[in-house]
């Protein structure tokens, strides 16, 4: 009984902590504008860029930035894999494409654009060897 209550303990915490990305930019944006949120764009190379996973693991996985990202902003990943076996279906690759063409036309990995419900670049920035504490207070100096 015990075992049972501690399985469902994790479960209901690993379900009130889940961060939800948005399917598409275009629902990343009307959902902005919806609840009157900023939009934070990530542009990653999930399956080969060092920098991209550490961000991803240290950052966007760790319980304080998915509690300060659900209540300030909606989430938008738009993601580059080179494996075969993580390739993305061809209209959400090309939407990305069209997304990198307009917002990082560098090809800057990773790339992290904290936009306003209009799309508008609020600021710019990448994996910082930082905490995610610090990496939330460089956001929300443009988080009203």
């Amino acid at each position: 009984m015990k075992k049972l209550v501690v399985i469902i303990c994790l479960l209901f915490s690993f379900t009130i902590t889940a961060q939800e990305w948005s399917s598409s930019f275009s629902d990343a944006v009307t959902k902005a504008k919806e609840q009157d949120k900023h939009l934070l764009l990530v542009f990653s190379g999930s399956d080969w860029c060092a920098p991209c996973i550490k961000l991803d693991q240290e950052i966007w996985q760790s319980s304080e930035f998915k509690k300060y990202a659900e209540k300030n902003l909606v989430l938008y990943k738009a993601d580059f894999p080179r494996k075969k076996k993580n390739r993305l279906p061809s209209d959400l690759e090309l939407a990305n494409r069209e997304l990198a063409n307009t917002y990082n036309q560098q090809g800057y990995f990773p790339f992290v654009l904290l936009l306003d419900k209009d799309k508008n670049i609020l600021s710019k920035t990448g994996y910082k060897n930082s905490s995610p504490s610090e990496y939330i207070k460089d956001l929300s100096t443009f988080v009203k």
